[in-house]
């Protein structure tokens, strides 16, 4: 889903709201979600999930396609953990994985 689709599907279930207005939230919203994880703050949405940073320490790589070594720089990469209720929610959707049914053999 991209940002005009969620602003859509807001309209949608909120039809007395303009568009406008609604584009300028879904906007905001993401630029302050943004600016929160630029800062090094975690952010948690119950039901939903959490987004914090992790580090990733430089380290020695290799292009695949050359084999050439390359060393990367640290850095940190924003990571996304899902809560109970969205893990709940998917698996009801789409069941449990075929792998658990076969560690239980």
């Amino acid at each position: 889903m991209v940002k005009s689709q969620l602003a859509n599907k807001i309209s949608d279930k909120l039809p007395h709201l303009p568009m406008k207005a609604i584009e300028m939230c879904v906007h905001e919203t993401i630029d302050l979600l943004s600016d929160a994880l630029s800062a090094g703050r975690r952010i948690e949405i119950r039901g939903f999930g959490s987004l914090k940073l992790n580090f990733r320490a430089p380290r020695n790589a290799h292009n695949p396609k050359t084999g050439e070594k390359v060393a990367t720089i640290a850095k940190y990469t924003p990571a996304f953990k899902p809560g109970k209720d969205l893990r709940d929610r998917v698996n009801a959707q789409y069941g449990q994985p075929m792998i658990a049914e076969t560690l239980d053999d």
